[in-house]
């Protein structure tokens, strides 16, 4: 018996318009920042069209790749609401690929801007296995001071009495054709965040994700007693951080090399350091590991992790022989691919945009048996 599984970050799946670009430069769309826009009026107008006339083309080919991911669970982050699932689920998988997901689960989390992790799942698994929900919990509330997790860095920018997550880890408890899986779905904190005393954004902000991981970890570990060996428990999601990347050494002229680099700390050492869980990507070859390009000019392009499938032991010595893949038909063309890798993008892709995302569907097939 098998089942198919994927995480996905959609990006700002939303049915609301954002205007506070209009105070807050950082928040302002590239193209608005181009015109002299004094009136608040004029700039929620020009917000609203804008959003309007490129969402179509964008959220179809979010469509087409969740489509060829053809998952039977799909775990997604940066979902706005529940309304925002329907109308997708409905205008665009169902309507334009031919096929949706009955069951889908949200839990309003943390996050300041209101994106939250969700769940679909299809009735059946693709062999006919009853795909069922016995229970569903979100863990948003949880504090540092709950799981004694506070520490001094995280006294530097945090409160003993703030939330570990800044958006949720959903646990559902399944069963698929009667066998017991246990799935957490997450969106770690964001490596964005001030450089402070030489050190770089991603260091800077590493505590959080730390602490969001020994609390997944613990909340595993508390789910079963510690006696974990034998269980099936996966850890979905957008974690925001990486083991190793591809450093991208060139420029588009003059043609790129690749280097693959281990990093020296990561906050997900949490999962792998004692064999908790596997990252089943690294199964891949190490530079067909990445599911997200980021640059920042010439001198800081690579191409990293940041989307996770997290085995427990016993799923992953069951499924040892099995490798997972990556969608990239909806990657920008200003995403720089590793020779061999280039793949034939969605129709009217764009240079930076449209595109089905930054990030790339992970999905992996198990043998629950």
């Amino acid at each position: 018996m098998s089942l198919r599984l994927a995480t996905f970050n959609v990006e700002n799946l939303m049915t609301r318009f954002d205007f506070t670009g209009f105070r807050n430069q950082l928040r302002q769309d590239r193209v608005i920042k181009l015109f002299d826009v004094r009136s608040e009026g004029v700039y929620q107008q020009l917000e609203q069209a804008r959003v309007i006339s490129s969402t179509d083309d964008t959220r179809q080919m979010t469509a087409l790749a969740i489509a060829d991911a053809d998952a039977d669970i799909l775990c997604l982050q940066e979902v706005d609401n529940m309304e925002a699932l329907h109308a997708f689920e409905y205008g665009y998988l169902f309507r334009m690929v031919g096929n949706g997901y009955r069951q889908k689960y949200l839990v309003e989390g943390n996050d300041s801007r209101g994106i939250d992790v969700a769940v679909l799942m299809r009735e059946e698994t693709r062999d006919g296995q009853k795909i069922e929900l016995r229970q569903i919990k979100s863990h948003a509330m949880l504090t540092y001071r709950d799981l004694g997790l506070f520490n001094d860095q995280l006294a530097l920018t945090n409160r003993i009495d703030d939330k570990i997550f800044k958006r949720d880890c959903l646990e559902l408890d399944l069963e698929i054709g009667g066998v017991p899986l246990s799935l957490y779905v997450v969106h770690f904190k964001s490596m964005d965040g001030p450089r402070t005393e030489g050190v770089d954004s991603r260091l800077g902000t590493m505590p959080v994700r730390r602490a969001e991981a020994l609390a997944v970890r613990r909340i595993i570990e508390d789910r079963f007693g510690g006696h974990i060996d034998d269980k099936r428990f996966v850890i979905c999601g957008d974690m925001n951080d990486y083991q190793e990347r591809v450093d991208v050494i060139g420029r588009r002229r003059t043609g790129y090399r690749f280097e693959h680099r281990d990093e020296s700390v990561s906050a997900l050492d949490v999962f792998s350091h004692d064999g908790f869980a596997e990252n089943v990507v690294r199964r891949r070859d190490p530079l067909d590991r990445w599911t997200l390009y980021h640059a920042r000019g010439p001198e800081e392009q690579w191409l990293c992790q940041l989307d996770y499938i997290w085995l427990s032991d016993a799923l992953a010595r069951s499924n040892s022989g099995r490798l997972p893949e990556i969608i990239r038909y909806g990657q920008p063309y200003r995403t720089v691919f590793p020779p061999g890798q280039e793949v034939e993008r969605y129709p009217r892709t764009g240079w930076d945009r449209p595109k089905a995302s930054d990030h790339c569907p992970v999905v992996m097939t198990l043998d629950l048996i």
